[in-house]
């Protein structure tokens, strides 16, 4: 007689489940068997747990077992062995699905033939029983279902998640192979979780996984099949539009934070008007502004901000105003109440809310060396590890170290421009990279010839140093709305604009009360 081999892991989380497979098949035989097959199955199980106490077993250690629980065709018991052995579900996915594939379905198919038989003369009994009384059929109890949420630990691997529930590894190689999304579940990281859904016969019905409050994957099985269909499940947040409204009284960013604003908000709105505003030179104390912009709710709660739909700055007297507006291309952008593109060439400034240590000298005293010479750049004092703008689009000619400029960028934009970043903490571009208005491209630092923590700062027109403070406003003018759109625009910001001017007044007037 040919044996036949089944393939289940030691010292892995689904070797629990071999067990209780076995001594199932070992409960699904004929009534005239049953008790020396039972006894036969509580030796078998006596026998492993002794001989797991005296060695502990290792990844793809195995033992091989005899089940005789399997009649032939004659009715006859056949020798069957079954040989436990599997690596850990930790390798590859291809290596699990070759080791699934080498499984056979006859454990599983006997099992539910005999759940089944057992399931027919369960209904018999039943029917019986209605049949011979008067009393109504009782409802049919149906299987609740209940819900596990289980974290991702440092250490894990996607079996041992699916153990702490109870479910096998056969189980984690039909989630996995259902789909790319289930191969990404391997790729896990600590701090996420899935979430299983499993009714009372200790069936998986669903695998979740939340990638954010708006956002999951859902696994579900099929019937009674071993196959999971995938879905993506999408939740719309609540949106509702604020305003709110500040008064700078010491620096822009503490401001905005006691009204309310979030620091991203405010980084936001400073990047929209950063091509008219310098934020390091030109905010005064008694500056005002208003924002108004989108907050995210879902099931009542706040999770998050959105974009801003538009926002209003006063400095030094003079008014400038934004508005959000999609045209009918698609483009996303921010204008003024004329149609102007708020987006300038070059930002103003390359990192926000800081000040100004040293500015640009063609005589200034080195404070290294004591010797005159020019400073040909503006130098922005700011802590270590703050981020650093490209202050326009662009790609990068060189990103290096050397002893005196330390870590440095320098970015070509045009035929005509360049500027350069000096003193870097870290850098976050290469030579030849391609880089946006407002990119991160690193952080500043005091490496070279540095007295402290600055970005040192140098604009050149066609290869001359210029004053970065004073020739952006001799720059291009920034372009406006196509004529065909500006009807359209006007009527879709005339609502916000009554109201951010409103909510604008009612601060300044109860601001000088």
């Amino acid at each position: 007689m040919a044996e036949q081999r089944h393939a289940v892991p030691f010292n892995t989380p689904t070797a629990n489940s071999a067990w209780r497979q076995c001594w199932l098949r070992h409960r699904q035989i004929r009534p005239s068997s049953r008790l020396p097959a039972t006894l036969g199955g509580l030796c078998l199980c006596l026998l492993v747990l002794a001989f797991s106490s005296m060695a502990p077993f290792k990844n793809g250690s195995s033992l091989s077992l005899i089940d005789s629980s399997a009649a032939n065709a004659n009715g006859k018991t056949k020798r069957e062995t079954i040989s436990l052995s599997l690596p850990a579900i930790g390798s590859s996915t291809s290596a699990i699905k070759d080791n699934h594939d080498q499984l056979p379905n006859s454990l599983s198919e006997r099992s539910l033939a005999a759940q089944a038989n057992s399931d027919l003369n369960s209904q018999a009994s039943t029917n019986s029983n209605a049949d011979n009384s008067n009393e109504p059929l009782a409802e049919a109890v149906v299987a609740e279902h209940q819900r596990f949420a289980q974290p991702i630990k440092p250490g894990d691997n996607l079996s041992m998640v699916f153990d702490r529930v109870g479910l096998s590894a056969r189980e984690v190689l039909n989630v996995v192979n259902s789909s790319t999304e289930g191969k990404a579940l391997t790729r896990m990281f600590p701090g996420e979780s899935l979430e299983f859904v499993i009714n009372d016969d200790k069936v998986l019905v669903e695998v979740i996984r939340r990638k954010s409050l708006l956002e999951s994957i859902h696994f579900t099985r099929k019937d009674e099949q071993a196959q999971f269909t995938v879905t993506t499940h999408t939740r719309q947040p609540d949106i509702r539009v604020v305003y709110r409204s500040a008064k700078v009284s010491d620096s822009l960013s503490m401001s905005a934070e006691r009204a309310n604003i979030s620091p991203s908000t405010t980084m936001n709105m400073a990047n929209i008007f950063g091509g008219v505003i310098d934020f390091v030179l030109d905010v005064r104390n008694g500056d005002q502004f208003t924002v108004a912009y989108e907050e995210h709710f879902l099931d009542g709660e706040k999770i998050d901000e959105g974009a801003i739909i538009a926002a209003q700055y006063v400095n030094r007297g003079k008014t400038y105003n934004a508005y959000r507006y999609t045209d009918p291309d698609g483009d996303i952008g921010y204008y003024n109440e004329d149609g102007i593109s708020m987006r300038k060439a070059f930002l103003r400034a390359p990192l926000d809310f800081t000040r100004v240590s040293s500015r640009f000298n063609m005589r200034r005293l080195h404070p290294i060396t004591n010797e005159v010479k020019p400073h040909r750049g503006i130098d922005y004092a700011a802590p270590t590890g703050t981020p650093i703008f490209s202050t326009g689009d662009g790609h990068v000619i060189a990103s290096n170290y050397n002893n005196a400029n330390g870590h440095y960028i320098f970015i070509r934009h045009g035929e005509s421009y360049v500027t350069k970043y000096l003193h870097l903490h870290k850098r976050f571009t290469k030579k030849g990279q391609r880089v946006k208005q407002g990119q991160i491209i690193g952080q500043v630092g005091s490496t070279g010839f540095s007295t402290g923590p600055h970005l040192h700062y140098e604009f050149l027109v066609n290869g001359v140093h210029r004053n970065p403070s004073t020739i952006l406003k001799k720059l291009p003018k920034a372009k406006r709305l196509k004529s065909d759109f500006k009807a359209d625009f006007i009527a879709s910001i005339t609502s916000t604009q009554m109201q951010l001017a409103s909510n604008s007044s009612a601060f300044k007037l109860a601001s000088n009360q």
